[in-house]
């Protein structure tokens, strides 16, 4: 049987090519948000994993006690809180496409209530670590070095809500490149802080733990200054508002399931 030439294809009518190219030009798109989404995800991620990887070189003990606390912050409170703060990504979302874009504002403070609430049982766990590990029967020496890393994890808590919300408010905007890039000089400069608080300074695994409140506030920094320098949020940032005390159980019902999603 005698294959068909090239020539006797049919071709693409306007309709069908009008709808490939449209097609092309949307996966571009997407591809252009979701890229620099996914490298700034894994560029904050590597925060963490980069104070483990210093404190490994101080030794097993100090390794598995901050391994073990990393372990237990994420799951109890680092991811909850990022679950909690995916709920702007519905709000805003919704308001950014109706052209209401004061509202973005005031559901990011809003956000950063209900989140800074939402640390207090955190900071509770955080603080009792140690006792924790004991009665799920960690062995002693592990416990107690877990739980003195997750006491000197509690300050990061401080710039991490208002972080991971100020994230969201500009990622529903499709402002994405600039947190990418604070993402990366974030990390970048995480590797010197861990030098020099767990080495230079002399703190050890306990300079790897603060490390992450410097970091973490260095991109909130870097994110607060653009918005504020570069022009792009002034139609969605008009200042603190009391506002954002109202309505708070609201919004507490979007974020509570999405955090157990991430959760």
């Amino acid at each position: 049987m005698q294959k068909p030439s090239v020539d006797d294809q049919p071709l693409l009518g306007p309709v069908e090519r009008s709808e490939h190219v449209a097609a092309l030009e949307e996966a571009k798109r997407l591809l252009r948000l979701a890229g620099p989404l996914a490298a700034g995800g894994i560029l904050r991620s590597a925060l963490q994993l980069v104070s483990v990887m210093f404190v490994g070189h101080l030794g097993e003990l100090p390794l598995a006690g901050a391994s073990l606390a990393t372990s237990l912050a994420n799951v109890t409170g680092f991811s909850l809180l990022v679950g909690m703060s995916s709920a702007l990504d519905t709000l805003c979302g919704q308001a950014f496409g109706a052209r209401q874009y004061h509202l973005l504002g005031l559901y990011k403070q809003r956000a950063m209530v209900v989140l800074a609430l939402a640390c207090v049982p955190i900071a509770l766990v955080w603080a009792n670590t140690a006792q924790i590990l004991l009665l799920l029967g960690q062995d002693a020496a592990i416990a107690a070095e877990a739980g003195a890393y997750a006491r000197w994890l509690l300050p990061a808590l401080v710039p991490y809500v208002p972080l991971v919300c100020q994230i969201r408010f500009l990622q529903t905007q499709s402002i994405v490149v600039p947190v990418m890039v604070s993402s990366a000089v974030t990390a970048l400069n995480h590797i010197l802080v861990c030098w020099a608080l767990v080495h230079k300074v002399g703190m050890g695994s306990k300079g790897a733990a603060l490390a992450s409140t410097v970091s973490y506030s260095t991109n909130l920094a870097i994110l607060c200054l653009y918005s504020r320098l570069s022009g792009a949020c002034k139609r969605t940032w008009t200042g603190f508002s009391m506002e954002a005390f109202k309505e708070l159980r609201q919004f507490g019902e979007i974020a509570v399931p999405s955090a157990m999603m991430v959760w």
